[in-house]
């Protein structure tokens, strides 16, 4: 009565397996959420329903992001998320050297453009541009800019 059954090593082996697979499941967890899409595309949006211009930038938690003209997508170790901006089109500047980045970071685009009709034509370029997006670095800070100039009303995007 007092005696071990002879199949309770069994299930004391079965036991630690399925504790040290556990363990193993538990570890591989993201330890961080993933990165917040939906408050990254808020500030774009609040920034493109203003009347006037303006510029916000936004804290960003994603190690890399893909910008189009009508949602935005985030990537971090975590995972991915996604946003659709409510006011879109917006134009994402492109990576590398543009005269869209000067713009974006405060040049008035008469100092950068001769003519409305040319930052026009930036802005559908860009554009066109970003139908086919990549995946790039983020700089950990999404910056949004609204201006206008002679017509040419564009809200522009960048991380």
């Amino acid at each position: 009565m007092l005696d071990v059954p002879l199949d309770s090593w069994y299930a004391w082996l079965g036991l630690s397996l399925a504790g040290v697979a556990l363990v193993g499941a538990a570890s591989g967890l993201p330890t961080a959420p993933p990165p917040n899409a939906t408050a990254a595309a808020e500030t774009v949006d609040r920034v493109a329903a203003t009347e006037y211009a303006s510029t916000a930038e936004h804290p960003l938690d994603a190690t890399a992001v893909k910008l189009e003209t009508r949602r935005l997508a985030l990537r971090n170790d975590a995972g991915t998320a996604h946003a659709t901006f409510a006011f879109a089109p917006v134009t994402p500047v492109p990576a590398g050297d543009s005269p869209l980045r000067d713009v974006i970071h405060g040049a008035h685009p008469s100092a950068v453009f001769d003519s409305p009709a040319a930052f026009q034509q930036a802005v559908i370029d860009s554009r066109t541009r970003t139908s086919n997006a990549t995946w790039r670095e983020v700089d950990r800070t999404l910056l949004v800019r609204k201006t206008t100039w002679e017509g040419v009303d564009v809200v522009l995007v960048d991380a």
